[in-house]
């Protein structure tokens, strides 16, 4: 076989495999007949909401040219049904938005993706040299230096209300990284692109999104707000929730300045026509959306997506959105022209799988059977319950068991007592940093923490509880122990 043979079989060959990815949910989807997809997909999305104490959500699917499928599920805490046009919070799924707009203007030459942010402002004079060499595509692809920690974002005490407040923050801030050489998922790096937004355009950041995003793609029910603030007011939007041993409690969302990087507010309908905007070449120049649509150079986080491609998905591209008392997931399979977008009127939780809901749905639309996993809420939920009052009885039968031993405890047994005391302890203590830790930078509030995991959070109280009750019982032992054999070394 000739290399030319051999080239033209690989190429082929390429071409079969790359046909076979695009049609292949087509293929399943004729197969069955849509209405049993859907009837599938209803089912498997009741079941997974009611194993995970999930009270409302909406969905949106867009395939091919055409909204697939929109449904809304569960009601609203007065009683009202969730429907396609029932308006949620899709938290960070706002970033792929606001980088949209940065790049339609670059599109126009109004602005250079490698410019210097400063450049655009003339009231930036930072004390680290380092701010000035921060570009448009760091920000964009949340590699400009800045992070949680020296530059503080849920938990800065008091919270900006305008866009036109960030700048100051450019001035003061110490750098954790030099621009362009480390990924911090940092959310004021998508505030000051939208400051940036409306010092190029002239218009509000909100005024512009739906001038020319909204309005463009059909999205008249979305829109943008400032804070957290403007979501608990708006009597449309479903309440937010929480989990707490099992049980999904409503609670405003904490004050939060969102504008930039999660303010906009959609709808299934609208969230559908967004996605069909991704595939259909609507929105950009074709060189500006393939870098849209790309992952960075520090990772998958490119310009308000992430950004993937393997042999059998093709190039996809998704995000995910938290708040404490709200959840979103988009993902869009760009070779299979497919895209699933799920909200939620529930937060982030350690013990519920969101993605689960699209990576299922997707294997569903595929001809794959969508099952829902024994590691859900309800299930984790009921161990730790479980786990909680087998900790408060070991508690009480350790507490008579030592109160009741006629031996004496020597110091050795105490010192390995105290490491085993404290060790719950000093992992309820220091939660906050650990989290930071594992979620790569991330601070959280204490409220945040609690909403995302509450049952450890109780479960880790109340072992440190029962582990301090019986220290005490065991170094008063060790007290009484110790004055005894004092008092009979002095007798002698």
């Amino acid at each position: 076989m000739t290399v030319v043979y051999k080239s033209i079989l690989a190429c082929l060959i390429c071409m079969l495999l790359a046909v076979f990815i695009s049609v292949f949910p087509a293929a399943a989807v004729e197969t069955r007949g849509k209405t049993e997809i859907v009837a599938e997909i209803d089912n498997y999305v009741k079941k997974t909401m009611k194993v995970n104490h999930i009270s409302g959500a909406s969905l949106s699917i867009a395939y091919g040219e055409d909204v697939f499928y929109t449904q809304g599920y569960g009601e609203y805490s007065d009683g009202r049904k969730i429907t396609t046009k029932t308006t949620f919070p899709i938290a960070s799924l706002s970033k792929s938005i606001t980088a949209l707009a940065v790049l339609q203007l670059a599109d126009k030459g109004l602005i250079d993706l490698d410019a210097p942010y400063v450049s655009y402002f003339s009231n930036i004079s930072p004390t680290d040299e380092r701010v000035n060499r921060i570009t448009i595509r760091n920000l964009l692809n949340q590699t400009s230096g800045l992070n949680d920690k020296v530059n503080p974002d849920m938990t800065k005490s008091a919270q900006f209300q305008a866009l036109q407040e960030i700048n100051a923050s450019m001035n003061t801030v110490k750098l954790a990284a030099d621009p362009g050489t480390k990924y911090y998922y940092h959310n004021p790096n998508y505030q000051f692109l939208a400051l940036l937004v409306e010092r190029i355009s002239g218009q509000r950041f909100s005024e512009y999104l739906y001038d020319h995003i909204f309005a463009p793609v059909g999205m008249k029910d979305t829109f943008n707000v400032s804070t957290t603030q403007q979501i608990i007011e708006n009597p449309a939007i479903p309440q937010g929730h929480y989990l707490l041993l099992g049980k999904s409690i409503r609670k405003a969302e904490p004050l939060w300045f969102i504008d930039g990087p999660a303010g906009i507010i959609s709808t299934a309908e609208d969230m559908a026509k967004w996605m069909l905007a991704q595939y259909n070449g609507s929105l950009l120049a074709p060189e500006l959306m393939e870098q849209y649509h790309t992952a960075g150079q520090s990772g998958p986080y490119g310009m308000g997506w992430l950004a993937e491609e393997d042999g059998h998905e093709g190039r996809t591209i998704s995000h995910s959105g938290i708040f404490w008392t709200y959840k979103a997931e988009e993902t869009i399979f760009l070779d299979q022209q497919l895209g699933i977008t799920m909200m939620f009127n529930s937060g982030l939780n350690t013990f519920v799988d969101y993605s689960a809901f699209v990576d299922g749905i997707a294997g569903i639309i595929k001809g794959e059977k969508a099952e829902t996993s024994i590691f859900n809420s309800r299930n984790i939920e009921a161990f730790i319950i479980v786990l909680v009052i087998a900790t408060i009885l070991w508690g009480v039968y350790t507490h008579f068991r030592i109160n009741r031993s006629k031996k004496g405890i020597t110091t050795g047994k105490l010192i390995l007592s105290s490491v085993g005391t404290l060790f719950p302890i000093l992992i309820l203590l220091f939660l906050s940093p650990l989290t930071t830790f594992i979620g790569g930078g991330r601070v959280l509030p204490w409220f945040g923490l609690w909403t995302t995991m509450s049952s450890l959070i109780i479960w880790l109280a109340v072992i440190s509880l029962v582990n301090i009750t019986n220290w005490v019982c065991r170094f008063r032992l060790y007290y009484h122990a110790k004055k005894r054999s004092n008092f009979e070394t002095d007798a002698r």
